[in-house]
């Protein structure tokens, strides 16, 4: 009895450059694992069949971070300086193309599910409020917002990228899931590119 894929789709265009898991089917026509006890060969077929589940977790989470990334460009964009240079129908134009997008990004529903209690749920609610904040700030204060950006970081990593680390944030961060933490990083990871593709000092 074995798990075998049923199709190979090929390629993903995950950013992780990783493949999509193949679906699993039950296939109890060899014959090596006869021998095998009833609980032995069902035991190493959940085995498999939970190797396949944390690929589809690993692959859908790529998914969700990818949408993320998206939707908080889009936001940046929506405060970028450049709408400054515009006149008021172009900026309009501008703020309509980026609703269009932003309205079809969010057609694309993908969800994992992390257990968390009361405490983390609130953890990750502050977390989420300040980086939002940032987002909003980046207009205005550009380089302040990309130093705070920076201490947000810092609270993620073991060592020290520039800066100073964000105490609020960290208290914040720690009370969060290790999947959770995991994705602000992704996420923080990925303003601070864009702020870069901007040249902020």
């Amino acid at each position: 009895m074995e798990v075998e894929p049923t199709y190979d789709p090929g390629p993903s265009t995950l950013s992780g450059g990783g493949r999509l898991s193949s679906l699993p089917q039950i296939d109890e026509s060899h014959c090596e694992d006869l021998d095998m006890k009833a609980k032995d060969r069902l035991v190493r077929l959940l085995d498999q069949l939970e190797s396949h589940v944390e690929r589809l977790r690993k692959d859908a989470c790529h998914l969700e971070e990818e949408k993320d990334t998206l939707l908080s460009t889009l936001d940046t964009l929506r405060n970028s300086d450049l709408l400054q240079d515009l006149t008021e129908n172009e900026q309009d134009d501008i703020q309509r193309y980026a609703d269009r997008i932003s309205t079809r990004c969010q057609t694309v529903v993908v969800s994992v599910t992390t257990n968390r209690d009361v405490n983390q749920e609130e953890a990750l609610f502050q977390v989420n409020h300040l980086i939002d904040t940032l987002i909003v700030s980046l207009r205005i204060d550009p380089s302040g917002t990309k130093a705070r950006c920076l201490a947000f970081m810092n609270a993620c990593s073991e060592h020290i990228v520039e800066g100073v680390t964000d105490k609020n944030f960290e208290t914040a961060l720690l009370g969060c899931t290790v999947d959770d933490q995991k994705r602000i990083k992704k996420r923080l990871q990925g303003l601070l590119s864009y702020m870069d593709k901007l040249n902020l000092m």
